[in-house]
């Protein structure tokens, strides 16, 4: 097995209010099975697809910590991004740790104030699929701040950037070898409540977004913005019951 290529988000995991209903909703609409670890790990939950981890959910640590999908770039080495971060004026949330052999992990906020994580692989490399249907298929920032992310993102990463539009927005791909590994969407308009902060989406892949949606729906979940068609296939962003905000695609690719 090769080793997960440092600075591609390559794993995401949801700290949640409610553990067990979370294990309801995604197994459901993924078809995921949750394998509980014990309490050396506080009851971290790894989702696995067909036998294969494609994300991670627990419990929240924090009083007043609200339900929410946490994305993981992989890195090489995890302090030397921690102090990369604090030099393009980003702000170390967690410092790095180990997670018994597992790996090694820190989290960060950028300096818009997104949330975002690494992960400094051991034991466990993060996800083993990606792109097939119940597997995370994209990461993106939302921000009001492109220059600004793409200056330290590209500082902490070594992302280069690519400009198109969603619509009449402005997008940016963030490419590594040319290689596109995760979006930045501008926050502007009636779509972008003002106390919304900015934050990292991930992108779930579906066979059918408008089936994906009425099941969420039906689960338990709340539809945030209805699917919609763009160029690279049809999305949809879902709140699982708890208030945790994910997206789901039916790519065209």
């Amino acid at each position: 097995m090769t080793a997960p290529l440092p600075g591609v988000p390559n794993w995401v995991d949801l700290a949640t209010a409610d553990l067990e209903d979370a294990i309801r909703f995604y197994t459901t609409l993924f078809g995921w099975t949750a394998e509980i670890s014990g309490d050396d790990f506080g009851g971290y939950t790894t989702f696995l697809l067909n036998g294969l981890p494609v994300a991670g959910a627990g419990p929240l640590f924090g009083e007043g910590q609200p339900t929410a999908w946490s994305t993981y770039v992989a890195v090489d080495d995890a302090d030397v991004v921690a102090a990369r971060v604090e030099a393009a004026t980003g702000k170390v949330l967690v410092p790095p740790f180990d997670v018994m052999d597992q790996g090694r992990m820190a989290a960060f906020l950028d300096p818009a104030g997104a949330p975002f994580s690494v992960w400094e692989a051991g034991m466990m490399r993060g996800a083993e699929v990606f792109d097939l249907p119940g597997a995370l298929t994209w990461a993106e920032l939302n921000t009001r701040d492109l220059e600004g992310a793409q200056a330290f993102y590209g500082a902490v990463f070594g992302w280069t950037f690519r400009q198109t539009q969603v619509g009449s927005l402005p997008y940016v791909i963030c490419e590594l070898n040319r290689t596109s590994v995760a979006g930045i969407q501008l926050m502007v308009g009636s779509a972008w409540p003002d106390d919304l902060p900015p934050h990292w989406l991930v992108y779930f892949a579906v066979g059918d977004c408008d089936v994906a949606t009425d099941h969420a729906y039906a689960l338990g979940g709340r539809i945030v913005h209805p699917p919609t068609t763009i160029a690279v296939g049809r999305y949809a962003v879902l709140e699982d019951p708890q208030g945790g905000t994910f997206a789901v695609l039916a790519a065209t690719r």
